[in-house]
């Protein structure tokens, strides 16, 4: 099987439908959040977005994570992987990666981040998240699903493209 990135911007329940479709996989969870450097944490503590010198180190080791996964049974993965470039550089680790991608509104995000606690993204870089996203394309493995639907439609929607 392979592995699986659930992707989008901050807020949008990655690591929920990440959680849940790995537990109805019986394959682990990985948060990407903890894959960060603990410089890439201090900066979005501190309100800074993440440029791409801050998340290719980052993102190969998402895709190393992926990949080595695949052998062993396969692995769900939360990301936001935000821009193609991003998917492509885990990908060229981890080829056999596939994306889930949960999408909604600006403003739904936005009202997310601002109603959970104990998160270090802030509701201010909510807009900077929107402007890097590039929607998964057409082209790339995975699907795109809508993130305010009930967490377990998404996860039998995610369950139905698997096969």
């Amino acid at each position: 099987m392979p592995g699986i990135v659930v992707m989008g911007p901050t807020s949008t329940g990655k690591s929920t439908v990440g959680a849940a479709l790995a537990a109805a996989l019986g394959l682990p969870f990985v948060d990407g959040d903890s894959l960060h450097p603990a410089a890439n944490v201090a900066k979005m503590t501190a309100g800074i977005p993440l440029g791409d010198d801050d998340r290719w180190p980052w993102l190969d080791v998402v895709g190393a994570t992926v990949d080595d996964a695949v052998g062993t049974g396969g692995v769900v993965v939360a990301c936001s992987a935000l821009r193609r470039a991003y998917r492509d550089r885990i990908r060229a680790a981890a080829p056999r990666a596939s994306f889930l991608e949960l999408s909604l509104t600006e403003q739904e995000a936005m009202r997310r981040c601002e109603a959970r606690d104990g998160h270090f993204m802030p509701a201010s870089l909510v807009a900077s998240q929107f402007a890097t996203l590039e929607p998964l394309a057409r082209d790339e493995p995975g699907l795109r699903v809508d993130a305010t639907a009930p967490v377990a439609d998404i996860v039998k929607a995610a369950l139905a493209s698997l096969g």
